[in-house]
């Protein structure tokens, strides 16, 4: 059912493609009509569907899409769903080259001129900035974060580098050692920074046994080594599920809904 919803009447908005602006300014940012914040050299934009307090924020980070993919039209529906199943100010962002944000410094994930980009320092580094500069526009003491594929990619690597900014994250189809795919020396991913991560972050990873993206094992593998590790982690199978709304099904949301909620 929550599946139905997150999708029926939006598919055809989500995969329209815009034309993303290129270089935008922090003043041609804040002068932008809509939601938008200027972090990390870039003008973000998101949506946000707000609670009555925002002692704890919800951000909600999409993973490669084609080019100009507007993926605002696609989870800013989930945004304002999980804003109503848990009463938490939640927030879809745009990242650069996607709906309306720019690209002055970085590339869109999906850029053909650089591969592996959720694997780069300065990507994960942007998206620390992102999700700080959220925290501080709505004044959060807390951060949960659902992201996925290249989305839970940057997020888990992000609880290593910074390990105090998010409390709760749930990894939907996500990578987490970059280097059994790559030999490329200057790349980063959760693997290279689990000594760091803080052992009171909840971690969540959501796996589909139908997901020809993100293998299955690639998610329980890697649990065991987190798990070993000491890390408060917790895995998630959605049977049946393959990589795209591996975020949205039905199981991940209700798992996902009850690592927010526990004390």
């Amino acid at each position: 059912m929550l599946k139905k919803i997150f999708t029926t009447g939006f598919l055809s908005l989500a995969l329209a493609t815009t034309v993303y602006s290129a270089n935008v300014s922090k003043e041609q940012c804040e002068a932008k009509d809509g939601s938008f914040i200027y972090a990390g050299n870039e003008c973000i934009e998101y949506k946000a569907f707000e609670a009555e307090d925002n002692e704890v924020i919800t951000v909600i980070v999409h993973g490669t899409w084609d080019l100009g993919t507007n993926t605002l039209g696609r989870y800013a529906p989930f945004a304002e769903t999980m804003n109503m199943i848990t009463d938490l100010t939640t927030i879809a962002v745009a990242l650069p080259g996607y709906s309306d944000s720019s690209t002055n410094n970085l590339k869109p994930l999906a850029s053909k001129e650089v591969k592996n980009l959720a694997a780069k320092k300065e990507y994960v580094e942007f998206l620390g900035e992102l999700v700080s500069s959220l925290k501080q526009k709505y004044n959060a003491q807390k951060v949960n974060f659902i992201g996925h594929s290249a989305g839970a990619m940057m997020g888990a690597t992000l609880i290593g580098t910074n390990p105090d900014l998010i409390q709760n994250i749930a990894l939907a189809g996500g990578r987490y050692d970059i280097h059994k795919v790559s030999d490329e020396k200057d790349l980063i991913s959760m693997v290279d920074v689990l000594d760091n991560i803080n052992k009171d972050t909840k971690i969540l990873f959501i796996y589909g046994t139908e997901d020809k993206i993100s293998k299955p094992e690639v998610t329980t593998s890697f649990y065991e080594i987190a798990k070993n590790k000491g890390l408060n982690v917790k895995l998630v199978k959605v049977e049946g599920a393959a990589h795209i709304d591996l975020d949205m099904t039905d199981t991940a949301t209700e798992a996902t809904v009850e690592m927010f909620e526990e004390e």
